[in-house]
């Protein structure tokens, strides 16, 4: 019987210490979680305050030597470093490669009259021709023409601005080398006589008629045998008096799906008084997409 009870008794003790123990760890790791959540929010509170009160532009020659020992000062320190690192390399790169384009000249372009900056892929832009004796048109009656206007035929591909990237020019057209989206675009410059130039009725009815001056652009295809107007563009103009003529341009500009052996070509009115300047009319077109 007494053996019994001691059993019991040293049975209680060995589970009263168990139990003690296994409360003494909770509470340990409890109050060690409490401590280490407090250092975790003072440091970072203090790498903040660190962050915001710092001088990143201070050189450290200037700063006494119980400074240098702060951990905070180190650490701006560091920061600093390293932003400066990386400007400086980033720079480094974008100093090398403008030297390099420098140097070759850039990718290679048709135009050497724009360094530097690459033609689209299909692109062409050709010009008025001053000097050229063939007339810009040689049209017959509208009907057996099927366009609107008098062709220009001539104009300038290879000099000054103009220029011709993988596109054709063939007798005033220019002929499209690939299927896309295109930009086109067309300037023509009129230069309208005074009507002092001219005596009598006939100076006095074109004074009262005016000119109409109208610009077309059109796109010929090889399955289709009338042309389609693509663009126009047109104003009313009063013949100027006095000696000075009247100088009046039509710009247009949009965009069309084109296909292989697509021509595009430019008509206008009064094409007698048109203005073949390489810098005032002009004709041309790129891929877009």
């Amino acid at each position: 019987m007494a053996i019994s009870v001691s059993l019991q008794c040293l049975g209680l003790i060995i589970l009263a210490a168990v139990l003690l123990q296994t409360i003494a760890v909770a509470v340990s790791f409890m109050y060690f979680n409490k401590v280490l959540n407090s250092m975790q929010e003072s440091f970072s509170q203090s790498s903040v305050s660190c962050l915001i009160h710092a001088n990143l532009r201070s050189d450290a020659k200037d700063v006494a030597e119980d400074k240098k020992s702060d951990p905070c000062w180190q650490v701006t320190q560091q920061l600093h470093y390293h932003i400066e690192k990386t400007m400086a390399d980033r720079l480094q790169r974008e100093l090398s490669t403008a030297v390099r384009d420098k140097m070759t000249g850039g990718p290679p372009i048709s135009n050497p009259g724009v360094r530097g900056v690459p033609l689209p892929e299909v692109a062409a832009h050709v010009t008025g021709v001053s000097s050229s004796t063939e007339p810009p048109t040689a049209d017959g009656p509208r009907s057996s023409r099927g366009y609107l206007g008098e062709r220009i035929r001539v104009w300038e591909s290879q000099r000054g601005l103009s220029f011709l990237q993988n596109m054709e020019l063939r007798g005033g057209e220019l002929l499209v080398p690939r299927a896309g989206l295109y930009y086109i675009y067309a300037q023509t410059y009129f230069r309208l006589p005074s009507t002092g130039e001219t005596d009598g009725e006939a100076g006095e009815a074109k004074e009262e008629e005016g000119a109409q001056l109208v610009q077309y652009i059109y796109k010929k295809m090889s399955s289709y045998t009338v042309p389609i107007l693509l663009m126009k563009s047109s104003r009313s103009a009063c013949w100027p008096r006095g000696q000075e003529p009247g100088l009046f341009s039509l710009h247009q500009a949009g965009t069309a799906f084109l296909q292989p052996a697509d021509r595009l070509f430019i008509t206008v009115s009064n094409a007698s008084v048109m203005e073949m300047d390489g810098r005032a009319s002009y004709f041309g077109a790129f891929l877009v997409g």
